[in-house]
This record gives C-alpha cells, sequence and structure tokens, in this order.
C-alpha cells in the first residue's frame, strides 16, 4: 500500500471508528451538556478534561504512525505491512484502544455522566476480548518472533515507565 493510500484510508477509519465512538456516541448519549460533578467534586471535571487532552493527541500519533511507518491502517481489512513498535508502542501495545477509552471516560468526568462511564467499560471488554481473540493470534501469524518479542517486553494495557526499544 501506497503512504498517500495509507493515509486516506487511516483518516477515513479515524471517522468511521475512534471519531463515531468517542465522538458521536457521548456526543449522542449527553448532548454534551453538564451534569453535576462526581460526588459533588470539581476536581473530577479536570481530570476528565486531562483525559482528552492527552487520549486526543495519543489516537492521533497512533493513527498516523500506522499511515506513516507501517504503509497501511489500524482497520482491520487495511492492516499495516510492518508491525508499528515507536511512539507510544514503546510504552503499550494498545494505545489506540487506551486512548478512546480515555477520551469517553475523560467525557464522562468532565460532564458527570455516568452512562458515559458504563459505555467506556463495555466499550473496553469489547476491545479486550477483540484484541485476545482476534488481534494478538492474527498479529502473531503476520510478524512471527519480531511480534512474538514485542508482546513479551510490551504490555497489553498498563503502559511501561521506560520506552522498550526493537532489537
Amino acid at each position: 500500500m501506497s503512504k498517500a493510500i495509507a493515509v486516506l484510508g487511516s483518516a477515513l477509519f479515524f471517522v468511521i471508528a475512534p471519531l463515531v465512538l468517542a465522538g458521536f456516541v457521548p456526543w449522542w448519549v449527553t448532548q454534551w451538556e453538564f451534569r453535576p460533578a462526581f460526588f459533588g467534586v470539581d476536581l473530577t471535571r479536570i481530570l476528565g478534561g486531562i483525559l482528552i487532552i492527552v487520549g486526543v493527541p495519543g489516537l492521533v500519533d497512533s493513527f498516523a504512525r500506522f499511515a506513516l511507518e507501517g504503509l497501511g491502517t489500524p482497520a482491520p481489512i487495511a492492516p499495516t505491512q510492518t508491525l508499528v513498535v515507536t511512539g507510544l508502542y514503546r510504552y503499550v501495545r494498545n494505545p489506540i484502544y487506551i486512548a478512546v477509552v480515555a477520551v469517553i471516560f475523560g467525557q464522562a468526568l468532565l460532564f458527570g455522566d455516568w452512562r458515559l462511564l458504563w459505555y467506556g467499560a463495555l466499550l473496553w471488554l469489547f476491545f479486550h476480548v477483540f484484541v485476545v481473540i482476534y488481534e494478538e493470534p492474527t498479529l502473531e501469524r503476520t510478524f512471527g518472533t519480531e511480534y512474538e518479542s514485542f508482546r513479551a517486553n510490551v504490555p497489553r494495557w498498563i503502559p511501561r515507565v521506560t520506552p522498550w526499544r526493537a532489537a
């Protein structure tokens, strides 16, 4: 896949998946209207804002790496040609899923909406099952020992403190 096609495909998938999951659905649920802060603690709104501010750039960076370095997209129908192990992938294997859930949880905290907390938790559970049942076996078949080394050194969900460097 050419770099231009990978960028266009990633941009299209960005609109179809994370923008819908972390943007449209939360808006549809909340209309982005503020409710009382969780437990009456306004600090939860600040934490929510931080999760959004951290999640969005992480999501964009990961999508860009898939297109520019991996020459593919995060979409299973147009995967990367090379394994992406740079950027946030040096710390955690699934930064896209983590970023999407962080943005959803951030909105839940910002708007004080329990429904978004439940939605984010259920979506993370779906992501986990998808990763374990489909994504990891597929990556192992596709990239072999390169992926096995990556998986052995980089955690699935809880980021490493120091960046991993591929051999």
